[in-house]
């Protein structure tokens, strides 16, 4: 079992998006999948057409008085599971710095799902947090969608710097340019530029496009509504270059 994240310390980037449109494909693709909503707002729990409440909340999942699988729901696609989000998951800081080795508490809970799954992808609300320091430390590749300018670079700088200074095993890191607009100059060098220099950077790039927006209205994966569109193109690159990296 491979347990991917969509990260990022800024919110507004793309990563819900993505980890909806890449669970589905990857289910698409055969693999068992399992896409966890850890971010109280829902976003992917509502894309994905689930209501977003866990029996007992958060709590209840981390204390371990609830199994994680007894919460678990089915989607409307074939091989593609949700843990749902729950209001109270904005309290998941709180929860998890009650147990011990809180950092490691999230690895620990999805652990025992590797018998039912392939792939699981965790998508994170942003911040710097206990939660998303646990995300770092259960993931093996954090995915991380940058809007191409100067300050979103610096931001992926903090976070792979702070991935550093773990201890032990570390999770992969691989950025990717969202939401582009290659009208903007700057966005149109930055995403050439990037990918040459680093190579925590993919090479796809996901641009802008109101076909993904069409996602809230359609509440489907964009290669289930429209899978020529040049969005579903994107995405499908993007997951190619995922698995090519072997993440």
């Amino acid at each position: 079992m491979r347990i991917l994240a969509t990260y990022n310390i800024k919110g507004g980037v793309g990563k819900t998006a993505t980890a909806v449109n890449l669970s589905y494909l990857a289910a698409r693709d055969g693999l068992r999948v399992l896409l966890a909503d850890l971010d109280p707002q829902a976003a992917a729990s509502y894309l994905l057409r689930i209501r977003p409440r866990v029996k007992g909340g958060g709590k209840a999942l981390i204390q371990g008085s609830r199994e994680l699988d007894a919460a678990i729901k089915g989607t409307d696609f074939e091989n593609l599971d949700l843990l749902p989000a729950d209001f109270t998951f904005r309290n998941l800081d709180l929860m998890l710095d009650a147990t011990k080795k809180p950092t490691q508490r999230l690895a620990r809970l999805l652990r025992p799902l590797g018998a039912d799954y392939d792939l699981i992808f965790l998508d994170c609300p942003p911040g710097i947090s206990l939660l998303s320091e646990s995300v770092l430390h259960a993931a093996d590749t954090v995915l991380v969608p940058i809007i191409p300018t100067t300050l979103s670079v610096r931001t992926l700088d903090q976070l792979t710097e702070f991935i550093t200074g773990f201890d032990g095993e570390r999770p992969e890191v691989l950025a990717f340019c969202s939401m582009i607009d290659r009208r903007k100059k700057l966005h149109k060098e930055i995403a050439e530029r990037l990918p040459a220099e680093r190579k925590d950077v993919a090479t796809t790039a996901i641009p802008a496009l109101s076909m993904i927006e069409q996602m809230a209205v359609e509440r489907a994966p964009v290669a289930a509504f429209a899978p020529r569109s040049a969005a579903a193109r994107a995405y499908a690159a993007l997951w190619a270059e995922v698995c090519a990296r072997g993440t």
